[in-house]
């Protein structure tokens, strides 16, 4: 590939990808210079160096993801909007490993381009609208916080913790992965429409 046409959204699109391929955290400068067949050093005019190439796949991974997920509960309320949330969340995490490993980690912003600020501001944004759409639907279950946000710690560390154990075949059981992933929903809608109240020494 040749060194014409280069740009910082054609780099980081190809890096995604590349991390998708290879692991984010095996995502660098010069890894990613291979990939067009030029030096190191053409990059640098567009990306500073690879801490902000990794900042720039975060803000582009969470704003692919939350858009997925957006799209899919559109419309949908309770159980079909938690099926469908999940169902974005799974499908994103395995069909794009690296980009999800991105929306993981957290940036060193020092490291990061200082008149870069449109990736700290999208990859805010998208983060923002997670959390809304996370929020709004656990909502619609009657909840309020701080049950809310027990309620999204909830959901994000089984959704994780089960497409990660997916991801590496963890599952040995003869059990159908799908059929399992159908019952925690099953599981966790239940848990939201019944909601353990708070005690006065648990708050």
């Amino acid at each position: 590939m040749v060194r014409v046409g280069l740009t910082a959204t054609r780099l980081v699109e190809a890096a995604a990808d590349l991390a998708d391929e290879i692991g984010f955290e095996n995502v660098t400068v010069s890894a990613l210079a291979r990939q067009f067949g030029v030096k190191d050093a053409s990059l640098y005019s567009h990306i500073r160096n690879v801490q902000d190439l990794r900042a720039r796949i975060a803000a582009l991974a969470a704003g692919e993801m939350i858009d997925r997920i957006a799209n899919a509960v559109a419309g949908r309320a309770g159980k079909d909007a938690l099926v469908a949330f999940a169902g974005a969340y799974r499908d994103y995490a395995l069909e794009r490993p690296g980009r999800y490993r991105a929306t993981h980690t957290q940036p060193d912003p020092a490291a990061t381009d200082p008149a870069a600020t449109g990736v700290a501001v999208a990859e805010s944004s998208a983060y923002r609208r997670t959390a809304e759409v996370t929020y709004g639907m656990l909502r619609a279950y009657g909840l309020s916080e701080p049950d809310l946000t027990d309620a999204v710690r909830l959901l994000r560390s089984t959704f994780h913790g089960y497409c990660n154990l997916e991801s590496i075949g963890g599952f040995g059981a003869p059990r159908d992965v799908q059929a399992s992933w159908e019952r925690v929903l099953d599981a966790l809608h239940v848990t939201l429409t019944h909601w353990p109240p708070r005690t006065k020494d648990r708050v």
